[in-house]
């Protein structure tokens, strides 16, 4: 499930139904372009008190559009190991492209 928590601040909530019957909240990182095909970065809520430095990073296929209010966007599993490498390529590109911004910001 993907929910828009606050509009304003473009907000984006993922609900993750894991296969062990847990659900897990994540916070939205960014949307990557991969051969065509979009992809979604995701790290699972943390609670209070116990934050780290590292998150993890999820990465899924994504069907549908984050835009379109009138149809919730499918989230798929990426099983090919290629397509895999090249979504966490984009995903340190992405990395880079936010570095970069914050230093040339200063």
């Amino acid at each position: 499930m993907i929910e828009r928590k606050n509009e304003d601040e473009g907000f984006i909530e993922v609900e993750l139904d894991l296969d062990d019957g847990r659900t897990v909240k994540c916070d939205y990182i960014t949307k990557l372009e991969v051969d065509g095909k979009s992809y979604i970065a995701l790290t699972p809520r943390q609670e209070e008190g116990n934050e780290d430095e590292d998150q993890d990073v999820w990465f899924y296929g994504l069907e549908g559009d984050l835009e379109d209010m009138e149809h919730e966007p499918e989230l798929v599993y990426i099983e090919d190991d290629e397509t895999y490498e090249k979504v966490i390529d984009a995903f340190d590109e992405f990395l880079d492209e936010q570095e970069y911004e914050e230093l040339s910001d200063e």
